[in-house]
């Protein structure tokens, strides 16, 4: 009897025991579902609303930045999610800037770029050596510090937007690009005028043609060239190509070999995306990329005479109208 009832003792603890187990899974999985159904329904709709405009402040150029971001937010209606990127000694005064102003009514999120990334990636450069300085390469880490969205926009400071940023955020990528850019060569008499004050608008301008390593890669010189100073992103995409590691690929190329500088075209940053890019890119409406204002003002000019709707500007280097406001 004794033994017998030592059995049914351990039988019903194992009936126990199972039930438990039972019970365990069913509640477990009925969690993660309600929890993954949760996410489903919560984050897509809000994503989708939502357009993504990455944008630089640096230390001696924050009234560029606030001056772009004003005109975004001017000039529509859309949800706009700002991530305005900083170093670490500047994001206090980023969000003074911001919340001191009619902005503070910006949806926006402050983010910190690291500089110790681009240790041992940029060559030393005394012809321009404003364009050396770090924030100028976030543009090549947007994965890093955007996670939660498929398409994104990054814009340089020295811009003026003057339409509706949601025709920027719908221009179409076409499959396997991974971002969308502003042909050099697109405006009407472009060549014409880009030869005539010496602007470069092709590869031969931005790369070193004398070395090897540029010869190799087959792409001619005649090319036309792009401006990432506005980029559609395909996050996705980007990730999938690593795009970022590519990129430094190419500055550690240059560190080794000089094949680029500032002294050519457009510095260090336009540079490694050209190769990176080359044959792989889709293009955005010129409109949304009117460079050179100073050159271009009779151009511009006609534009709007002719109703063209011209929708971007780009400052030039000598001509911002915020560096003189710079204290």
């Amino acid at each position: 009897m004794a033994l017998l009832r030592k059995i049914n003792q351990v039988l019903l603890f194992l009936l126990i025991v199972t039930i438990c187990g039972i019970l365990y899974k069913k509640v477990h999985r009925g969690t993660v579902l309600r929890n993954k159904t949760d996410d489903d329904s919560e984050t897509p709709e809000d994503m989708e609303d939502e357009i993504p405009v990455v944008i630089c402040a640096a230390a001696g150029r924050m009234g560029a930045a606030m001056a772009a971001i004003n005109s975004i937010y001017s000039n529509t209606d859309a949800n706009i999610l700002f991530y305005v990127v900083g170093l670490r000694n500047t994001l206090s005064r980023i969000r003074k800037w911001i919340e001191h102003s009619k902005l503070r009514e910006i949806n926006f999120k402050i983010v910190e770029f690291n500089p110790m990334v681009l240790k041992g990636k940029i060559r030393p450069d005394s012809a321009r050596p404003e364009l050396l300085q770090p924030l100028n390469f976030v543009r090549f880490y947007l994965p890093l510090l955007i996670h939660q969205h498929e398409k994104v926009i990054y814009l340089d400071d020295d811009v003026i937007v003057q339409g509706d940023i949601q025709e920027l955020y719908d221009t179409t990528l076409a499959l396997g690009h991974a971002a969308a850019f502003s042909d050099d060569c697109d405006l009407p008499s472009s060549q014409d005028i880009h030869r005539l004050v010496g602007l470069q608008n092709t590869y031969m301008g931005y790369l070193d043609y004398r070395k090897k390593t540029i010869k190799d890669l087959g792409i001619s010189p005649s090319t036309c060239s792009f401006n990432p100073g506005v980029i559609v992103a395909n996050m996705t995409e980007w990730k999938h190509q690593r795009i970022t590691k590519q990129l430094e690929k190419w500055m550690q190329k240059n560190v080794e070999e000089n094949l680029y500088s500032s002294s050519l075209g457009g510095g260090v940053a336009t540079s490694p995306m050209l190769i990176v890019f080359h044959g792989k890119y889709s293009t955005i409406n010129p409109l949304w990329h009117i460079r050179h204002l100073d050159i271009w003002r009779w151009i511009i000019l006609e534009l709007e005479t002719m109703d063209c709707g011209l929708i971007f500007i780009r400052c030039p280097y000598t001509a911002k109208p915020w560096a003189r406001l710079q204290g």
